[in-house]
């Protein structure tokens, strides 16, 4: 929140729970999927409560208290203030919000980036944070000597300068949208919150783009991290005693939290199935397994937990965790599993992604949207629509479209779009300008690369949201990015992955369900009765159980133990590492690694279509 005004009653707006601050209990739970995987840090590592973080800052005469979006400012300077008040110390306060520049010239700055006001997207920020604030007078404050201690308090307040240690607050990025949803927050340098879904559009293009870049500017000068998802305590932990454990995890083993989403086409399948997810809940559309612009890591110490961004990883160890391709993906992690569930729900909407020319031109995107579908549970009637049917014509499929779209008709998808069966463990491939959908009665672990805002919607059923409201149909968009080609029986050929066998023992098998050449990561199946070991061959890697109870990961001296629909990574600088089979049954998981070569994602490299090809087989055993 930009300005310091009162935080409304019901400071976060979700059916999902808050994450609880400590444990009933510490250990893994060893019995099912967990909503909180957490990463042991040992003990008095993570502290709770203002009251431990003012003892802390009063070692200091001068502290820097920066954060990022979503932070309830308010509620942490009068939480601390009342704390020093008790305490008889006398503390000079200043707000960065005071130093912003006016609303009208920060809208000015924001402006082109938010596209048209109708559209979902803009495109990325290219401003500095600094650019919003009044930079003279921001650097010009000075400290008040004969204060005990003064603190300079905001998003921004590094921007300073002072040699100060600076104490980081991040709040998840779930719990921004939630408090975005109550109105308890507000965008960068704005008085008041807007409409749920201008807000985001603004967080997504400009407030986080510029917050992220602030905070790697500021790194290596953060002394304290902090969690504020709560709305009346935080925990907090040494920022040396975080980039030790981030050190540790690049080269073992992790999972992130995941979050849990309702949607107008939302299933039962994770309601059904997965532990400590809000029963009253309408469905669960999505779950958040890797997406890693919305993901947290959470850390553990004495029954305590603290969730930071999954940046701080990539901003610490990306080469750790990717190996040869950091160089390219940078910061971004690049790989991202997530469920759709429509198991006794609906149909996605009919649908497309952007081609990678195209999302770099108009949305300033590194990577695009390349999917694939892996059915992980489907009942007997699910089906999935992908490609065209031979003969397309693609004016007379518009017209169908943008007649439903005015007149709110129907349209004959199978007249133009084909539809196959789903099984259990297909995997459907869905590159960029790929027409497709998933149909109902399915649960998909949709394996993507990261980009996941940039959905073409064509056709929704008449579907509305679940607040009543019709859903965004973007045709121009998608009939500027759809692949005609990609239609009769070399759908079938090319973008339904043919499992090829490429390696076995005694007890195991491994094959290799190839992806599509505009793929830059490839898919195992791992299938094995005991145990398997792996080399990570220069790529992170990616996996999930999808048939089996768990499974023991051995690496770097440790074992970690994973429950069937966990996903699970292990960073490049593992090296090696053995999957035990911890059930009675075969177990079955999926393992996902980039290709060696990522040619076709550099700047200027051909995007024409290719024929997929699993005579490329890149063997990581």
């Amino acid at each position: 929140m930009e300005t310091r005004k009162s935080v409304p009653q019901s400071f976060r707006k979700s059916g999902q729970p808050l994450m609880p601050q400590r444990l009933a209990r510490t250990g893994v739970d060893t019995d099912a999927y967990s909503i909180y995987p957490f990463h042991a840090l040992g003990g008095n590592k993570i502290h709770e409560g203002y009251r431990s973080l003012a003892d802390w800052i009063l070692s200091e005469k001068k502290i820097v208290i920066d954060g990022y979006s979503g932070v309830l400012w308010d509620t942490v300077y009068q939480s601390l203030n009342t704390i020093f008040r008790e305490k008889g110390v006398r503390v000079h306060w200043i707000f960065a919000g005071d130093y912003l520049k006016p609303e009208a010239e920060m809208d000015a700055l924001v402006r082109p980036f938010l596209g048209a006001s109708d559209a979902v997207w803009g495109t990325r920020c290219t401003h500095a944070l600094a650019d919003f604030f009044d930079m003279d007078r921001l650097t010009a404050i000075s400290a008040d000597d004969t204060a005990d201690c003064t603190l300079v308090l905001g998003a921004g307040a590094a921007l300073c300068g002072w040699e100060a240690p600076v104490i980081y607050l991040d709040v998840p990025k779930n719990e921004i949208q939630y408090r975005m949803r109550a109105g308890a927050i507000t965008n960068l340098g704005a008085t008041e919150p807007a409409l749920p879904a201008a807000m985001y559009k603004r967080f997504y293009f400009v407030d986080w783009v510029v917050y992220n870049a602030h905070k790697k500017n500021i790194l290596s000068r953060i002394a304290v991290l902090g969690d504020v998802q709560w709305n009346d305590t935080l925990s907090w932990a040494l920022s040396a005693d975080i980039r030790e454990a981030f050190g540790y995890l690049a080269q073992s083993s992790f999972r992130v939290r995941p979050w849990f989403e309702p949607g107008a086409w939302g299933g039962q399948w994770m309601k059904d199935r997965i532990p400590g997810l809000n029963p009253e809940e309408v469905n669960y559309a999505w779950s958040f397994e890797l997406i890693v612009p919305e993901n947290g890591i959470v850390f553990e110490s004495d029954g305590y937990l603290l969730e930071l961004a999954f940046d701080f990883l990539m901003l610490w160890n990306g080469t750790s965790v990717l190996g040869r391709h950091a160089g390219f993906f940078g910061d971004e992690f690049p790989i991202r599993f997530d469920f759709l569930d429509t198991w006794k729900g609906g149909n996605l909407s009919i649908q497309c992604h952007p081609r990678l020319s195209y999302i770099r031109q108009h949305f300033g995107e590194h990577i695009t949207q390349d999917e694939t579908y892996y059915i992980l549970d489907c009942q007997e009637d699910a089906k999935v629509y992908l490609g065209f049917r031979e003969g397309i014509e693609p004016e007379v499929f518009r017209e169908a479209l943008e007649n439903s779209h005015r007149n709110q008709v129907p349209v004959p998808v199978e007249e133009f779009v084909q539809v196959h069966k789903a099984h259990k463990h297909d995997l459907f491939l869905i590159p960029n300008g790929t027409v497709h959908s998933s149909g109902a009665n399915n649960l998909v672990l949709e394996i993507s690369s990261t980009p996941y805002i940039f959905t073409f919607k064509m056709y929704d059923w008449l579907q509305v949201d679940l607040n009543g409201d019709p859903r965004a149909i973007n045709i121009e968009h998608a009939f500027k990015n759809l692949r005609f080609n990609y239609q009769g029986t070399d759908v079938v050929k090319e973008l339904i992955a043919h499992p090829r066998l490429i390696s076995n023992g005694d007890d195991w098998e491994i094959y290799h369900l190839p992806t599509h050449p505009h793929h830059f990561y490839d898919v195992h199946r791992v299938e094995f009765d005991s145990r398997i070991s792996f080399t990570t061959d220069e790529s992170c890697n990616v996996l999930m159980l999808v048939e089996g109870t768990s499974v023991t990961v051995q690496v770097a001296g440790t074992e970690q133990v994973f429950h069937y629909a966990e996903t699970f990574v292990i960073p490049e600088a593992a090296k090696q590492y053995t999957v035990i089979n911890n059930g009675t049954q075969r177990a079955r998981m999926v393992r996902v690694f980039i290709k060696a070569s990522i040619d076709h994602l550099k700047p200027g490299a051909d995007e024409r279509y290719e024929p997929a090809s699993i005579t490329n087989v890149n063997k990581t055993i």
